[in-house]
């Protein structure tokens, strides 16, 4: 499963400086101090990152299972649950060794950073033999749980890790790391559907084309929150490309997004419920390109973050379609 850091959380503290460490969050309340460096590096106390990876996994094995044979031999129509759960489990430890190593390469970058030099590896609340010690235990988890499915997935999930790999690197070399994160984040399309089907066809390669255009949106909202410090420390965005030019971007990137789930809907057989539920997704992506402040970091926060509804609408057409 692939498994990278999303874009990061942003919490403001009430002096005013920006920090992407939720103060008054569960890990500082309840966590034993000993983990509580290593749960802030998997993210575990901010899920969007994990909900934003799981969406094209779940959304493939909806779309997969409308066509796929139940054990009686007739088109089973739902999502096997416990396919569901272990693509959440796999998203949940994938995403936090994402997260791992996202901060081992970056860590030279977050410490010139006011909103993430508190992070465990450059404040020296651990090593990096440790973060990479905890980014493998995570990783042989997720690995262990894609041995559960087909051979072919599990070739499909291995294949994963290249562009997870690289990730990292593309902001210093592309202005465009949005089209590597979107690569990384929605490989499930691919994964989700081979281990219900165990073959890749034309739905899931179309659905996967769609997840990127829709990370090119919402990565391109978050990465407006970024672009001083950015500017400052030479890294390169999306959001610094295409400045006041960011608006009619994003009705670009979630119409081919929007159009692409639909090709991927038609080609998978679903329903006319499908396309309806697509269609109030449709308007939740026209809610964000049209009312985001790009110069207001709450507000492209806020518009991120609400991507999660947007994943339990297509996911919703996908199941009833």
């Amino acid at each position: 499963m692939a498994g990278m850091e999303a874009p990061r959380e942003t919490t403001v503290k009430e002096s005013g400086s920006f920090t992407d460490i939720p103060e008054a969050g569960w890990i500082a309340r309840h966590a034993p101090a000993r983990l509580r460096p290593y749960l802030r590096l998997a993210r575990l106390d901010r899920p969007i990152g994990t909900w934003l990876l799981l969406w094209p996994c779940w959304w493939s094995i909806a779309m997969a299972s409308s066509g796929a044979m139940a054990s009686s031999g007739t088109p089973s129509g739902w999502p096997d649950p416990w396919l569901l759960a272990a693509f959440a489990l796999g998203a949940l430890v994938m995403r936090g060794a994402g997260c791992a190593w996202n901060d081992i390469t970056d860590r030279d970058y977050d410490g010139q950073v006011e909103r993430t030099r508190g992070r465990p590896i450059p404040s020296g609340d651990i090593s990096i033999g440790q973060a990479a010690a905890f980014m493998v235990l995570l990783a042989l988890i997720g690995l262990n749980i894609l041995l559960r499915f087909n051979a072919f997935a599990v070739l499909i999930g291995i294949m994963s890790l290249a562009p997870v790999v690289i990730y990292p690197f593309m902001k210093r070399i592309t202005w465009w790391p949005q089209v590597f994160l979107g690569l990384a984040f929605n490989w499930g399309a691919l994964l989700g559907w081979a281990a219900v089907r165990g073959d890749i066809t034309l739905a899931p390669v179309l659905l996967y084309a769609g997840g990127i255009a829709w990370t090119l949106g919402y990565d391109t909202i978050y990465a407006h929150q970024d672009k001083v410090d950015d500017a400052l420390i030479g890294i390169k965005s999306s959001a610094r490309a295409l400045g006041g030019n960011t608006r009619p971007m994003l009705w670009l990137f979630y119409g081919a997004a929007i159009v692409l789930f639909g090709l991927a809907g038609w080609s998978a057989d679903l329903g006319p419920w499908f396309l309806a539920g697509l269609a109030l997704a449709a308007l939740q992506l026209a809610w964000q390109a049209g009312r985001v402040d790009i110069d207001d970091p709450g507000d492209c926060l806020a518009k991120f973050r609400s991507n999660t509804w947007f994943g339990w609408i297509v996911f919703a057409a996908a199941v009833f379609g």
